[in-house]
């Protein structure tokens, strides 16, 4: 009887275990694949997504790049008020409101959701993402940024990145394509211990290496914004770039902003965000001298030491043109006309040369194109009624009225008489990192003629209305412009000129081996010229600039 039993049971064993083995083996053999593939769909996610942006470097003078734009891993804290619902909402609000310092009110209006995802404070401190890791209920969610180290420093060059994750103003969005990552997939796989194991075939965009030096735009910043409270200003801008390469070594503007929190900035029409010297145009005034008459002297139709007489004033066809302070100042030499900056002066020089030589040379001068400097947002002038080509129109615009540019503009025609009489392309991105093949340089004036523009240049400080600017050991090629704003330019109604003005100082040193131009343009202030305005801050900044580079002097100044 007990062995029967045991038969039986024998019998039941082994029929269970085939049952049991043959299961297995149809689990694992015959239907293994489409188990597998279930388990994986179980484990594994898979996500469509875009690398990080590339960083954005500035220049040293040390060649060390500094890091001034680049991707920060941020965590936010958030619950799902549906995995909530029933527990105690009284302590969960007193347990959240403690870690996470957050109001009460706002986590009870929160849990009380009928939700899965809600946030409640992001970018944690390292702190609080310790203190929300033990506190059941809470979740991380982990983001990725865009940070920028220096706050507000070149934020009009740099720009930022909007909400919607693309570059706005600045080298962010002018270079989004080169800078933004590359689309890709992220897969995740759970293992049995909990871990993920990634695959991640997303590409992190490109670096970008600027030519904008970091002590020079550092200094030019801190320079401007003093000038602008000390001549109550309404706010400034100054372009700092090589003549003989067409990098821009720093752009300032005044008031910036802090591309970290840009969205804190309370302005109806975002004027704060724009790059003043690239996206507005103004009406140069005297600054504007030197181009007429490097143009009469590229003609050969002026001579510095060629003489005219000044009676004051100008008639052209019914109009009449003054000089500063309606002086007189009767017979000057060509140079004078630049030291003394009469009007009626450079009039007489513009016609010399005749409406259409100058026309034509303000064309080659490239003051009727934009730059195309590879900033976002460069605009210019059309110059309208300038182009009518009425006699008055080129009158004015021979010492620059009634003509309008931007500063970027203004550089590369000063860099044209600054480096012997060719043009260079503004740029701000290392022109190694762009791989272009460097084309021949367009030649504009001879060499002469830019010899000579500049000894009148030089003059000028030495003996005229840019004295401000001397810098003793240096020569210094510099001209000053104080010209009046429309009406109509300042949004107010009336016709014609207000009493308003923009005040400018160009110039570039050591004048006969140039290593930088200069442009500094103040809006509006409490100042009657620009040589006790503009020209001050050109100085603070050249000598700056001399020194930080080790520019050895051109003479010495105990001989003088």
């Amino acid at each position: 009887m007990c062995d029967k039993r045991l038969w039986v049971i024998f019998c039941f064993a082994v029929v269970i275990t085939g049952v049991l083995s043959w299961r297995l083996f149809c689990l694992q053999v015959l239907e293994g694949g489409a188990w597998r593939a279930q388990a994986q769909g179980q484990q594994n996610f898979f996500e469509r997504t875009q690398g990080d942006r590339g960083d954005i470097y500035l220049n040293s003078i040390n060649g060390a790049p500094v890091l001034v734009a680049t991707n920060k891993k941020v965590y936010h804290a958030y619950i799902s008020p549906r995995e909530l619902a029933g527990e105690d909402k009284e302590s969960l609000v007193f347990s959240f409101s403690e870690v996470l310092g957050v109001e009460d009110e706002l986590i009870k209006e929160r849990i009380e959701k009928n939700s899965a995802f809600e946030i409640l404070k992001k970018n944690l401190s390292s702190e609080e993402v310790e203190k929300v890791k033990e506190i059941p209920g809470i979740h991380l969610q982990r983001d990725v940024v865009r940070n920028y180290p220096e706050g507000s420093l070149a934020s009009h060059i740099i720009g930022f990145v909007g909400g919607e994750g693309s570059g706005q103003y600045g080298v962010e969005q002018f270079y989004e394509s080169k800078i933004s990552g590359r689309m890709g997939i992220r897969e995740g796989l759970k293992s049995g211990w909990g871990f993920f194991i990634t695959h991640d075939s997303t590409q992190k965009g490109e670096d970008v290496f600027l030519t904008i030096d970091y002590n020079i735009q550092h200094f030019t910043e801190r320079a401007l914004e003093e000038a602008v409270k000390r001549v109550n200003a309404v706010g400034g801008s100054v372009l700092v770039g090589d003549p003989n390469t067409g990098e821009i070594l720093a752009i300032a503007n005044y008031p910036d902003f802090d591309p970290n929190n840009y969205s804190n900035v309370y302005d109806s029409d975002f004027s704060v965000f724009r790059n003043k010297a690239i996206q507005e145009t103004f009406e140069p005034g005297s600054v504007f001298k030197p181009i007429t008459m490097v143009a009469a002297l590229d003609k050969g139709v002026v001579k510095p030491d060629d003489e005219f007489y000044d009676s004051g004033e100008r008639r052209i066809h019914g109009r009449v043109i003054r000089n500063y302070d309606r002086r007189s100042y009767g017979t000057v030499t060509m140079t004078e006309i630049l030291e003394r900056s009469i009007n009626t002066g450079i009039v007489y020089v513009k016609d010399q040369a005749g409406n259409d030589v100058f026309l034509e040379y303000l064309q080659k001068f490239g003051l009727f194109e934009k730059t195309d400097i590879d900033l976002h947002g460069e605009v210019h002038s059309s110059n309208k009624s300038f182009l009518e080509g009425h006699d008055i129109n080129y009158a004015t615009a021979s010492y620059g009225q009634g003509i309008e540019t931007n500063m970027a503009q203004l550089f590369k025609a000063f860099a044209v008489l600054a480096n012997g009489g060719t043009l260079v392309d503004p740029h701000v991105i290392r022109k190694e990192d762009q791989g272009d093949y460097e084309l021949p340089r367009k030649r504009v004036i001879s060499p002469m003629a830019a010899t000579l523009v500049t000894e009148m240049m030089v003059s000028t400080i030495e003996h005229g209305f840019g004295s401000t600017a001397k810098i003793p050991g240096y020569h210094i090629a510099g001209k000053t412009g104080t010209a009046q704003v429309t009406w109509s330019k300042l949004g107010l109604p009336g016709k014609g000129y207000s009493d308003r003005t923009v005040q400018a100082f160009i110039g570039y040193a050591p004048a006969f081996d140039p290593q930088f131009v200069i442009l500094v343009k103040l809006d509006q202030p409490q100042t009657r010229s620009a040589e006790v305005s503009a020209a001050p801050v050109f100085k603070e900044i050249a000598e700056y600039i001399l020194e930080y580079k080790k520019i050895p002097h051109d003479y010495d100044s105990s001989d003088k």
